[in-house]
């Protein structure tokens, strides 16, 4: 099974991350020394090598207190699970809520179980392979038993969508995928400890065809973005981001794949390549019925996607709007924060040997708001660059400097953020395993990266090459000032099996793949997995005793990691957001019952082969869905 996130599309020579953490840290450093001894090296800057385990962690834990206190953890770890079913800690309860096909509003078409439904009918109902999400609250005197949940859908499954497959393509069958695709905005209310979704006029569906505009340097009427009819829809949404102003931000990932061409002549360009364009795309095949997709007959369609897009989910009339400042790549997600008064935006490009990037707006995001101009339109974006001393750079993509220039073929700032990968490849950015979410410690402001698992690595042990299981990286802004061009980095942990791996020295409970982060109020980092299907339950790759993909939480202190809960065969845990008192926590369920390695591959005559949750319906098909989860009794998730 091809999984397009581990194919790297960058051929440059530069510096890869492994080699940098190797030449920084002994074996012994970070796996003798533990988190203790890695913290050492990330607050100060300094080497690692040759502290004792005892006086890194002491001295360690002096250097963070009390902002960065051990944290408790209220649950006993989940066992890990190879059942067709959701498990979550005891002592809570966990509901689901607005799986694939369910009706926006009461008076929609129904769900049908056989996927019967029309393209039309789809466009109507929830989207599917549910993905990043955000909890808007929505009344002030009642801010956690009301709000709009705001959710991505990423990709679709083709054998699960059409009650007869994908043996023919048909039209129908392409609209009824973009109609699976985009965002969805749902108003959903709590009685008791029981969420359902509502009526409301903020119900809408944004999906592949709905119109869209492009602001920044990368303006609508680029020669660029001129291809055949309007500019339509959002592709392939993984992560997310929410802005201070109160919108949601979608982000465009593997684009690519919903592209090809049955032209033999068709050769790809050099910044094709770079982003993976190809003739045969991910198999989705709507080329053959949609000249839309065909890169023979419409080659600038792809230049439209790989996007960070705007949506407001306060006004149905309101266009999405893609925000070419923060740059053309495969967007994971859009961590928002600020810092002196102006917005930054942290974004991973999430293939295998891609990079880190942050976006930082020219002027306080409230001045220029105040203005009239916007903050995602104007300011700098930045590549990072890790240096093997622990420190690092975030570097300009600014036209005119260093290496961006005309004599180079970038011909002004559009080009170079239209080719952002090629540019960033010029500035000798570090390439990555994988660049997933990002998120920001609550009262430290470190930032950690989920880095999934990838082959960017030159040498062992740390990380591995290849590195099948991940790790996360940690960093600090210089002084704090996020705005700034200056950082110190280091590892957290490195995820996998230490059966299989004895460099895996992982304070708790064993787990593969960390995709999603996001810390609770508290300082609990947690940690979602996404284990791919040609890995997962499999003792050939080293993942039978971690199992089904999992969400855990971890204490960026102590390190101390605990499995919270388990998903369905098949699926992808994803998604988290809270309420703002942080007693409700929906997690997304992406993908349960898709085609794995380990339990088969569903068909027309039998979806079920793999999963059959949430609904367990005999004749029904496993569907992405929300889980509310909250404490039996009340009280803050984790504690």
């Amino acid at each position: 099974m091809r999984d397009p996130d581990d194919q790297s599309s960058n051929p440059s020579a530069n510096p890869e991350l492994a080699s940098m953490i190797e030449a920084r840290m002994s074996r012994r450093a970070v796996l003798g020394g533990g988190l203790g001894a890695a913290t050492i090296g990330f607050l100060g800057g300094s080497s690692v090598v040759g502290r004792s385990a005892g006086a890194a962690a002491s001295t360690a834990a002096a250097a963070v207190a009390p902002s960065a206190r051990r944290l408790r953890f209220g649950f006993d770890s989940v066992a890990p699970s190879a059942a067709d079913e959701f498990v979550v800690a005891d002592g809570y309860t966990a509901q689901v809520i607005i799986p694939w096909g369910t009706p926006l509003h009461s008076g929609g078409p129904a769900w049908q179980a056989d996927a019967s439904n029309t393209a039309a009918e789809q466009a109507q109902q929830v989207g599917t392979h549910h993905d990043g999400m955000h909890y808007f609250p929505l009344q002030r005197s009642h801010p956690n038993r009301a709000g709009l949940l705001v959710l991505n859908h990423e990709y679709i499954d083709r054998t699960l969508l059409y009650s007869d497959g994908d043996a023919t393509m048909t039209p129908e069958k392409v609209a009824k995928a973009l109609a699976g695709h985009g965002v969805t905005v749902i108003e959903v209310r709590r009685s008791g400890d029981t969420w359902r979704h509502v009526d409301s006029p903020y119900n809408r569906r944004i999906t592949g065809t709905t119109p869209v505009t492009f602001s920044g340097p990368v303006a609508a009427d680029h020669p660029a973005l001129q291809a055949v009819g309007p500019p339509l829809g959002t592709l392939n949404n993984c992560a997310n981001g929410a802005t201070p102003w109160g919108t949601y931000l979608a982000c465009e990932e593997n684009f690519n794949g919903y592209f090809g061409t049955t032209d033999p002549t068709f050769v790809a360009t050099a910044t094709e390549t770079r982003y993976g364009l190809d003739a045969v795309g991910f198999g989705y095949r709507w080329f053959e019925a949609d000249a839309r997709f065909d890169l023979a007959v419409n080659r600038n369609e792809p230049n439209r996607f790989g996007w960070v897009v705007e949506i407001d989910p306060w006004d149905p009339t309101s266009t999405p709007v893609k925000h070419t400042a923060l740059g053309r790549i495969k967007h994971e997600g859009a961590l928002v924060t600020t810092s002196r008064g102006r917005v930054v935006v942290y974004m991973g490009d999430d293939q295998d040997k891609d990079y880190i990037y942050k976006y930082v707006s020219a002027a306080p995001w409230r001045t220029m708001r105040a203005e009239g101009r916007h903050p995602l339109d104007e300011g700098t974006l930045y590549v990072a660059r890790f240096n093997d001393d622990g420190s690092g750079d975030w570097v300009p993509l600014v036209h005119g400097r260093s290496n961006l220039t005309v004599g180079n073929g970038f011909a002004d700032q559009a080009d170079v953020l239209l080719r952002t990968r090629q540019a960033a490849d010029v500035l000798g950015a570090t390439k990555m395993d994988r660049p997933e979410w990002i998120a920001e410690h609550p009262h430290t402001g470190h930032l950690f990266v989920a880095l999934t698992n990838g082959t960017s690595g030159a040498n062992t042990p740390n990380p591995r090459f290849p590195n099948p299981y991940g790790h996360i990286i940690r960093w600090r802004e210089d002084g704090g000032d996020q705005t700034g061009t200056h950082f110190h980095w280091d590892v957290f942990v490195l995820a996998g099996d230490p059966a299989y791996d004895p460099a895996v020295d992982i304070n708790g409970d064993i787990f593969g793949s960390p995709d999603g982060l996001r810390f609770d109020r508290e300082g609990r980092l947690w940690i979602q997995t996404d284990i791919s299907n040609s890995s997962q339950n499999l003792a050939s790759r080293g993942y039978d005793h971690i199992a089904n993909n999992a969400m855990l939480a971890a204490d960026p202190h102590s390190g101390k990691i605990r499995r919270f809960l388990v998903g369905p065969r098949g699926c992808e845990i994803t998604g988290a957001t809270p309420t703002p008192d942080g007693q409700t926590l929906f997690v997304n369920v992406q993908h349960p019952g898709e085609a794995t390695t380990a339990w088969g591959t569903p068909t027309p005559a039998d979806p079920r082969v793999v999963s059959n949750w949430p609904d367990y319906h005999p004749n029904g098909r496993p569907r992405s869905a929300t889980v509310a989860i909250r404490k039996i009794g009340g009280g803050i998730i984790g504690s």
